[in-house]
């Protein structure tokens, strides 16, 4: 009788890490990341001798010393002999300001031109395809400068608002003044009470949202639309007026007045904000209006026959049988042009408004002479505000994404 056995298994060889199929790619992709972190390793190690041999070894204690500069437009408080990690937080808050306003006015100006191109009234088209071709085609920091020659030619001066019959006047109830050096709103007083005022407004915001979501599933358990819009306004305007005159009025406003040379009291827009805020805000909104439309037209057209066949006006069609289904293709490349909105706003020297580039990248980087610590902060906080953004419009777009059954 015999006895079969299996041959006897080889050993594993060094010379399968190159010669074997199942090993050749893995040492290939360790080779290429050893390779690739010595390279980064030398560059570092070279980098801190060179500038050891300068004198100026890596360091961030910079940070800590007084600036010893102003900031025009500033969201806390500063001063000259706070430090220049203060300013690069001012800095910070002022590129955030003019993303989150640019994004909001781009979004809303972007959706409404992109379904205004698609329109079947001749004249409408053609003018929101001669303003998309139009900002598109030319680059930013032309419309940021011509944002701002506009500003300064075009509105008055403080000074004219001087006298018994002055040249220019206050708008809004004479509340609000509008300058070639900026924009002087009514700004709030919070007096005593005034806090149980802004917890009932915040109340009334998370009312709106679940009594939203009770709308919808509502709606599609029922098929019964309700009026939404005129029951989130009463939601509210109606509880936050009834507490603000129960508490006696506790917040107040702050009317700008002319003192002296200029305006003083309220809340002061600068024009280089303004005009760098517009100007971003109307470039990216070209882009998001395209993007618009290509959703919308990535929509079959029997969607929209059929939900006009069923009766529904072509508002409704557009808010509840399109732009869902567009979204899908919208939501992406829209994230892009976000991130493209946050980094032209270093742009913003151009103009004379004071970002994180104007500040830790430009006067704390001249006068420290740290550049190569303040260019790495720098990128450091871009990078973590883009990644932000993306992460925040990933997790929409998830939420938002048709969900197969």
């Amino acid at each position: 009788m015999s006895v079969i056995t299996d041959p006897p298994q080889e050993g594993f060889r060094i010379s399968q890490l190159l010669y074997d199929t199942r090993y050749r790619s893995m040492t290939i992709q360790i080779v290429a990341l050893i390779g690739f972190l010595l390279a980064i390793g030398w560059l570092i190690n070279n980098t801190l001798v060179n500038l050891a041999a300068l004198g100026k070894p890596l360091g961030f204690g910079f940070l800590w010393e007084p600036a010893g500069y102003d900031i025009n437009q500033r969201l806390i408080e500063y001063n000259s002999q706070m430090t220049n990690a203060r300013a690069a937080l001012v800095g910070v808050l002022n590129t955030l300001l003019v993303a989150v306003l640019g994004c909001i006015t781009a979004t809303i100006l972007g959706v409404l031109i992109g379904v205004l191109r698609l329109s079947k009234n001749w004249l409408v088209s053609r003018l929101m395809t001669v303003y998309i071709e139009g900002f598109r085609n030319v680059p930013v920091l032309l419309w940021i400068l011509m944002a701002m020659a506009i500003f300064i030619e075009v509105f008055p001066q403080p000074r004219d608002f001087r006298g018994e019959d002055p040249a220019a006047t206050m708008k809004i109830f004479e509340s609000v003044a509008i300058t070639n050096r900026g924009v002087y709103l009514p700004g709030p007083i919070f007096n005593a009470g005034s806090g149980i005022v802004i917890a009932a407004f915040i109340a009334s915001l998370a009312a709106i949202f679940f009594f939203g979501k009770w709308a919808k599933a509502r709606q599609e358990q029922t098929g019964q639309i309700l009026p939404t819009f005129w029951i989130k306004l009463a939601i509210l305007i109606v509880p936050s007026l009834l507490i603000f005159f129960i508490m006696g009025k506790p917040i107040d406003l702050e009317i700008p007045a002319i003192k002296g040379f200029n305006f003083a009291g309220g809340i002061y827009m600068r024009n280089s904000l303004i005009a760098l805020w517009l100007a971003l805000s109307l470039y990216t909104a070209a882009f998001i209006a395209e993007t618009v439309r290509s959703g919308i037209m990535a929509v079959s057209k029997g969607q929209s026959e059929a939900a006009a066949a069923l009766g529904l006006r072509p508002g409704r069609i557009m808010n509840l049988v399109i732009l869902p289904q567009a979204l899908r293709v919208i939501i992406p490349p829209m994230i892009s042009q976000y991130l493209n909105l946050t980094k032209n706003s270093s742009l913003a020297i151009a103009v004379g408004y004071m970002d994180i580039t104007g500040t830790l990248g430009g006067i704390t980087l001249n006068q420290t002479g740290r550049e190569m610590e303040c260019l790495i902060i720098l990128m450091g906080i871009y990078l973590v505000i883009s990644l932000t953004i993306s992460t925040i419009m990933n997790w929409y777009n998830e939420r938002v994404k048709l969900q197969e059954r």
